[in-house]
């Protein structure tokens, strides 16, 4: 099984030059005018244009909106050096939303991207958490 993620935005090209300049992904193609295509993650994310306002599908009262706002889901990037990488996100638009928290060796700060979705940088000391039993 594969993992696809799919990112709705306003807009595509400030899309694009977000992530690329805050995570390093790579614009790999455009598929249409309304969905383009990033690498350099462990799984491809597609970014898609979908206007504010538009619904978000049949038999849901809510629409889109790009303020920020709250999702039980949200992605992880795992970065070598997180002081780096948080420099990084935040030069390119990002909105840093927690401290640095440590938990089971690991170190991890939240942030938004300018179009209201939330998402976490963390660094690692091994490849995963650890509980220190491993």
């Amino acid at each position: 099984m594969r993992l696809l993620i799919n990112i709705d935005v306003p807009a595509i090209a400030p899309a694009i030059d977000f992530y690329k300049a805050a995570l390093g992904l790579h614009m790999n193609r455009i598929i249409d005018e309304d969905v383009a295509e990033l690498t350099g993650a462990s799984a491809v994310i597609y970014l898609l244009a979908k206007a504010a306002g538009s619904s978000s599908g049949k038999n849901i009262a809510s629409v889109r909106h790009y303020t920020r706002h709250w999702t039980p889901v949200h992605f992880d990037f795992v970065v070598d050096n997180l002081e780096e990488a948080a420099r990084r996100a935040i030069t390119a638009g990002a909105l840093q939303e927690s401290d640095c928290v440590e938990w089971m060796e690991s170190k991890c700060i939240t942030f938004s991207d300018p179009f209201g979705h939330g998402f976490c940088l963390i660094e690692f000391a091994d490849e995963t958490y650890n509980n220190g039993t491993a």
